[in-house]
C-alpha cells in the first residue's frame, strides 16, 4: 500500500545521485514495512478511522531510515501528508494544505522554546466544520529545533505543547533524554487530545509491534506472534 511517506521516499531516491544503504543492511528489506522478509509485519497494519490529519515535515534523511516512525503514522492515519523540509524552498503543496479550509493546523513543539508564549496551547479546540491537522517535525531533536526556527511560514499557527507523562518506549535510536518521544508517540498523543482515542491506541500498539520486529531482525531473534505487543494490536486489525 502506497502512502505519503513511501511516495516521498521514492521521490527522494529517484532524485538521489547515489544509492541509500541502511546500516547493517545485508538482506533485502520488504518495501512495505522496511524490515527483512522473515520479520515482515505488513499484514499487521491497523484498520482504524481518524478525524485528525497529520502533516509530516521530514528532515532530508528521515524517509530513508528503516527506523523512521513517520511511516507508521502514515500506515495508521489515512489523512497523512509528508514533505521533505527545506530551509530555502517551500513546496507550494505545503501552503495549499495549510490553507485548506477543512483543516485547523497545530504545530507540535515544546512550549519552552516558543516566542511569544501567547502562541502556545495545551489543548485542541477545533472550530465547527474543521478538522485538526497536526504538523510534526520528523527529525532528531537538534534538527527539529533548526526546522522550527527556520520555517517562518509556520509562525501563524498555534503551537501545541504536549506534556507527556510517560517515558519514551522507543528503543531503535538513542536519545539523551527519556522524555524525548519518537514521532509516532507524539502523533498518538495528538490523536488522543483530538478525541481519536482508537487511532491513538492503534498507533501505540503498532509502534510496539514494529519495535519487536525491527529488533528481532537486527539481532536474529525468534518472533513471538503471541507477545503482549501483538495481542494489544489485535483489536485494531
Amino acid at each position: 500500500m502506497s502512502h505519503a511517506v513511501s511516495r516521498l521516499r521514492a521521490e527522494l531516491l529517484a532524485r538521489s545521485t547515489r544509492p541509500f544503504v541502511a546500516r547493517g543492511a545485508r538482506s533485502p528489506r520488504c518495501p512495505g514495512c522496511r524490515v527483512i522478509a522473515p520479520y515482515c509485519f505488513c499484514t499487521l497494519r491497523p484498520q482504524v478511522e481518524a478525524r485528525s490529519g497529520m502533516c509530516l515535515f521530514m528532515y532530508y534523511s528521515e524517509p530513508m531510515k528503516p527506523s523512521n516512525t513517520g511511516w507508521l503514522i502514515a500506515d495508521t492515519v489515512a489523512d497523512t501528508s509528508a514533505f521533505s523540509w527545506s530551509r530555502t524552498e517551500v513546496d507550494p503543496a505545503i501552503i495549499a494544505l495549510l490553507d485548506d479550509p477543512q483543516w485547523q493546523p497545530y504545530l507540535v513543539f515544546p512550549g519552552e522554546y516558543v516566542e511569544p508564549q501567547s502562541r502556545v496551547v495545551s489543548d485542541v479546540q477545533v472550530e465547527d466544520g474543521k478538522r485538526p491537522l497536526f504538523i510534526l517535525l520528523d527529525a532528531t531533536w537538534n534538527e527539529a529545533r533548526k526546522m522550527f526556527r527556520k520555517s517562518p511560514y509556520l509562525d501563524r499557527f498555534p503551537v501545541l505543547s504536549l506534556q507527556p507523562e510517560q517515558i519514551s518506549r522507543y528503543r531503535l535510536r538513542r536519545s539523551n533524554r527519556d522524555e524525548h518521544l519518537c514521532t509516532a508517540e507524539v502523533a498518538a498523543l495528538c490523536l488522543e487530545l483530538a478525541g481519536d482515542e482508537r487511532a491513538a491506541g492503534a498507533l501505540n500498539a503498532y509502534l510496539d509491534v514494529f519495535t519487536e520486529h525491527y529488533i528481532g531482525a537486527k539481532r536474529a531473534l525468534p518472533l513471538d506472534l503471541a507477545s503482549p505487543a501483538h495481542q494489544a494490536l489485535v483489536p485494531y486489525l
